[in-house]
């Protein structure tokens, strides 16, 4: 009982550690220059409180301290990882903004199959979280090319989130994020554990092969993607990014996308006067020039 007692004091104590000004302009410099994320003092107890649970777990007394450990030769190897996991923000669902994959099933790969009949579509969804997106990409190809012979598809999806990431390889999701997924595409591409107190479905395997996750951070000079997409999704990322910045980011993106190729952004993203080699169809999709 003392025990707990003294944890949970443990706990408390670190929950009344406070963010300084100072602190705070010094992480959202590093991590505007180093992630291209803007982060106004609005953020600032978004941020404290984020980040309370590590200085409790690393037995750090106060922000200023932790900082120093993070950009230290040691904190940089062991905790720059962790605090990028933290800062950044991860939100996705299967299916979501479906006006996308309606395009997609009903113009895109019509057209892109009947340029040549023996080929692999590429698709780079830049930003996967957890991995909602490139699985409902997965599955609209899947079902799309499942009655053409000869046509294949292979889905690269980065994030900057090693936590992320694993989550999405996994693909592993609490029942209730399929739960507005029709029944007969939830049977043939999900499937559901036994275990009834915490019940989950896992994408097939089928799936999961046909995709690649990597680690990327949009604020490096290049990328390393060996690839010419047909297809890239970016949605949702780029409204974190100052317009500078997100002209930078999709002007990189775009030399990995194959001319005539499809850019998707999200819904409340626009490329409206930005200096690049797209043709606006719609507010949220474009094709390269």
């Amino acid at each position: 009982m003392e025990n707990a007692v003294n944890v949970q004091t443990q706990k408390d104590k670190y929950y009344q550690v406070k963010m300084s000004t100072e602190d705070f302009n010094r992480l959202s410099t590093y991590i505007y220059n180093e992630l291209g994320i803007k982060m106004p003092v609005e953020k600032k107890l978004m941020l404290q409180s984020r980040l309370l649970k590590r200085l409790s777990e690393l037995k750090i007394d106060n922000f200023k301290q932790y900082l120093d450990y993070v950009f230290s030769k040691e904190g940089k190897v062991q905790e720059l990882v962790m605090l990028t996991d933290l800062v950044t923000t991860n939100k996705t669902d299967f299916f979501r903004e479906p006006a996308h994959f309606e395009y997609l099933n009903e113009t895109v790969l019509p057209q892109l199959t009947s340029i040549n009949r023996r080929r692999k579509i590429k698709i780079w969804s830049a930003g996967c979280s957890s991995g909602e997106e490139p699985y409902t990409l997965a599955i609209t190809l899947n079902e799309f090319l499942q009655d053409m012979p000869g046509f294949d598809f292979h889905i690269t999806a980065t994030d900057l989130a090693m936590r992320m990431l694993k989550k999405a390889a996994m693909a592993i999701y609490p029942i209730d994020r399929v739960a507005n997924i029709p029944l007969s595409i939830k049977r043939k591409y999900f499937l559901k554990s036994k275990d009834q107190k915490t019940p989950t479905v896992r994408v097939v395997q089928e799936l999961r092969k046909k995709i690649t996750f990597q680690q990327m951070n949009f604020m490096n000079h290049s990328y390393p993607l060996d690839d010419d997409y047909d297809i890239i999704f970016c949605r949702n990322v780029i409204i974190y990014f100052d317009r500078t910045t997100q002209e930078s980011v999709i002007g990189k993106q775009l030399r990995h996308l194959k001319s005539g190729g499809y850019y998707f952004l999200g819904h409340s993203e626009s490329i409206t006067s930005m200096d690049l080699p797209l043709n606006t169809i719609r507010p949220t999709i474009s094709q390269k020039i």
